[in-house]
């Protein structure tokens, strides 16, 4: 259980900061939940505490696992599906995971595909999400400013091969 305080991720939404611990009563049952704000763009969710663990939230990565993640992005293979449905679904399931690493993965992958193609208005927002997830959680681990942590995100991004 995490307490007041505590900054943590939610795989979909980024990193952030558990401000308040509340309960209250919805459709008659009483839960309890964590009001997380994300530090980047101020979104505030609530998150139900006993479905933590199910949603994929989890503690900062360590200022190590960020710096081994930055370095692997280079070497990482973004080849996607070409049909864009199941490049959607994989790309989302990557997403969903919370893994960094997959989440590099989507941006890589979408950056090539925009350089190489451009990107339907889907895969921009998807592309804009994956960045604002992997941002944030360095952001947050690291004291960066958001600026300089993206323009270093969208350079290593375009090293190496897709």
């Amino acid at each position: 259980m995490f307490q007041v305080r505590d900054r943590v991720v939610h795989p979909m939404h980024g990193a952030g900061v558990i401000e308040e611990i509340v309960d209250e009563r919805i459709n008659g049952q009483r839960a309890q939940y964590y009001v997380f704000r994300m530090s980047v763009g101020g979104l505030v969710l609530k998150i139900p505490i006993e479905n933590c663990e199910s949603i994929g939230i989890r503690p900062l990565s360590s200022t190590e696992h960020i710096e081994e993640i930055i370095a692997e992005i280079p070497a990482l293979d973004a080849d996607m599906n070409v049909n864009w449905n199941h490049r959607y679904r994989e790309n989302m399931d990557r997403i969903k995971s919370g893994d960094l690493l997959e989440v590099s993965r989507v941006i890589k992958g979408l950056m090539w595909r925009d350089r190489q193609r451009g990107l339907s208005n889907g895969e921009r927002k998807m592309l804009h999400s994956a960045k604002q997830i992997l941002i944030s959680e360095i952001v947050l681990v690291t004291g960066a400013e958001y600026t300089d942590v993206e323009q270093k995100i969208d350079e290593i991004m375009m090293l190496g091969d897709r």
